[in-house]
């Protein structure tokens, strides 16, 4: 068994009540007692491959918000890293796709690290049960989780290494991204920086309204889908055609500047692999449009980019034998989560009523959303402005894939306009925020068919770092293409938005630039 000793802890610090003196004895922090969390054990784990030994604590923040703390044993760097969950969460991750949700990445560079499961029990990130009638389980999932998560952590990281974290950061994508834009916005004295990657920043315009939208588009009289999988290369190699750029095969570096139009790839003859039929046409042109109501007025900005084709099986369409996943998170947020009551398991997709049920969905909109997209303004509006934030001297390091098909990223860029025009403006936002448009990259980095690039393809925590620690606001972040050995097939920077990025003076390479 190994032993540290990094002193007594006899303080009482925020959250923590009579501390026992047990600095450096891991097992000893199940008997810590913190208001409003049950600590469940507390054991040494060696290491393991790429992982230090840590001391893993498992708790209970009251009702029902489990977390999971890992302390290093050894050269903890001094630091906390707090991470969020994707889709309606349900379960505690240590690792998994899109990195910023996973606490082994912070704890693989020394950091104490803490995931949570959003404040319920669920069989997988697309159910939806645990909300059907609880309003308590809906605010944690919400709002409390991380707060709530964060507070007992620090506790812990006291408690453990007698001596508090001397910087607090917080990742997460897509839902965790959410949770991090919440973070900034509501508890703005948390972390000293944040990263927050394809956030789904409003849940009852996105995943009820848009999901809907999208759902109900390809689905025939018959119930089946019109656009299926084996037709959606033939999408993806015409848009890259029209779009993409000349270095790098198949990227759209911008979506919002391809004008392709899907009624170019329509039959005029007989049925054919080479072309679409109406039906497919009329697929795409509502996909990429985005929902509208019955004037024609977006419900919610922009629809799936232009240059996301290579991701849409397993978003859109199925990936081999499984089925499509943007349906199934609609169908159980529109039965479970969006209204009150929820209307259950009889409810469908496509009994979505576009005039009618984005107002019913107001009231969930005040829990779930960090802005939120409201159609007769044509604006975005975020919970709160940055201002406490900023004056708290936090950082906020906003990303999000181009080829992003489900967390659609034009809400991204609308937010971060928002933000700016809270703040002043964007030059003075960026001393506070900072958004990357990532060309290619699909939801959280997940996928890296096509021109996608990893997870790993960027490293917003070092740029956050840098910024947090030393002043250097990040300019630029590098997105790195690999094949399947690891080799390096491409490299190009992304910009602080609004820059992009450009041919150098002498023709080669690329800097960033304003547009």
């Amino acid at each position: 068994m190994m032993r540290r000793r990094f002193g007594i802890a006899v303080g009482v610090a925020a959250g923590l009540a009579a501390a026992p003196a047990i600095a450096g004895e891991c097992g000893a922090l199940a008997n810590l007692k913190i208001e409003a969390v049950n600590l469940h054990s507390a054991a040494e784990v060696p290491a393991t491959g790429d992982l230090p030994a840590y001391c893993r604590v498992l708790g209970t923040v009251r009702p029902a918000t489990s977390f999971e703390v890992r302390l290093p044993l050894q050269n903890w760097n001094g630091k906390y890293y707090g991470t969020g969950c994707g889709g309606f969460c349900g379960s505690l991750l240590s690792d998994q796709p899109g990195f910023t949700n996973a606490m082994n990445h912070g704890l693989r560079r020394g950091y104490a690290a803490s995931t949570m499961d959003g404040g319920h029990w669920g069989t997988g990130a697309a159910d939806g049960r645990w909300a059907a009638g609880d309003l308590v389980a809906r605010m944690d999932w919400g709002q409390r989780a991380v707060t709530e998560t964060a507070r007992a952590a620090k506790a812990l990281v006291r408690a453990f290494y007698d001596r508090p974290q001397q910087k607090s950061y917080f990742a997460g994508c897509s839902t965790g991204g959410r949770m991090a834009a919440m973070e900034a916005l509501k508890y703005p004295k948390d972390f000293d920086g944040i990263i927050s990657g394809a956030p789904a920043l409003d849940y009852t315009g996105l995943v009820a309204t848009t999901f809907a939208w999208v759902t109900k588009a390809n689905t025939g009289a018959d119930g089946k889908p019109i656009l299926t999988t084996p037709r959606v290369k033939l999408v993806a190699d015409a848009v890259a055609a029209s779009c993409g750029t000349k270095d790098q095969a198949g990227l759209v570096a911008d979506p919002r500047q391809c004008n392709f139009k899907p009624s170019s790839l329509r039959c005029t003859g007989p049925a054919s692999p080479e072309c679409l039929s109406e039906a497919e046409i009329g697929v795409l042109e509502k996909w990429y449009a985005g929902p509208t109501d019955a004037g024609g007025r977006p419900l919610y900005p922009g629809g799936v980019p232009f240059g996301s084709e290579a991701h849409w099986p397993r978003w859109l369409t199925g990936l081999g034998n499984a089925p499509a996943i943007l349906p199934l998170f609609a169908a159980d947020f529109l039965r479970y989560m969006a209204f009150w009551p929820s209307p259950g398991p009889s409810y469908r997709v496509t009994d979505f009523d576009f005039a009618a049920d984005p107002a019913r969905m107001a009231p969930q909109a005040q829990i779930y959303n960090a802005a939120t997209y409201d159609p007769a303004a044509e604006a975005v509006r975020p919970v709160a402005d940055l201002a406490a934030f900023r004056d708290a001297g936090g950082k906020l390091l906003l990303y999000h894939g181009w080829g992003d098909p489900l967390v659609t990223p034009f809400m991204t860029v609308a937010f971060y306009e928002a933000l700016a025009r809270g703040a002043g403006t964007l030059d003075t936002l960026k001393d506070t925020a900072r958004l990357f448009m990532v060309p290619g990259m699909d939801h959280c980095g997940i996928g890296t068919a096509g021109p996608g690039i990893s997870d790993t393809g960027i490293d917003p925590l070092t740029a956050l770092e840098r910024w947090v620690e030393a002043g250097e606001a990040p300019r630029e972040l590098v997105a790195t293409k690999r094949d399947a050995g690891g080799a390096v097939l491409w490299s190009r920077p992304v910009c602080a938005y609004p820059q992009v990025p450009r041919p150098g003076t002498d023709g080669a390479g690329l800097t960033c630039a304003v547009p």
